[in-house]
């Protein structure tokens, strides 16, 4: 199975992904990178940027990516009839 699957899957059965979740429940070091080639095959993501502290007591900052929902096809163009 290829790493690509792996994330798509694991966020399908989890619902998110964080680079440590990529990292230690999947052996994935470069999620990011993963990511953009599911970018490429159209997939779209949302992302949240979580904050915690980490255990030095130091604020860090990181990406949760979701699937983002589908765009309906009647919805109108917001940018419709701008210039």
């Amino acid at each position: 199975m290829t790493q690509k699957q792996m994330v798509l899957d694991y966020i399908k059965q989890f619902g998110s992904i964080s680079t440590y979740e990529a990292f230690v429940d999947l052996g994935i070091t470069r999620l990011a990178a993963r990511i953009w080639d599911i970018k490429e095959d159209g997939q779209e993501f949302d992302i949240d940027w979580v904050t915690k502290t980490n255990r030095f007591g130091d604020l860090v900052k990181f990406k949760r990516y979701r699937f983002a929902p589908p765009v309906e096809a009647d919805q109108p163009d917001m940018f419709e009839g701008r210039k």
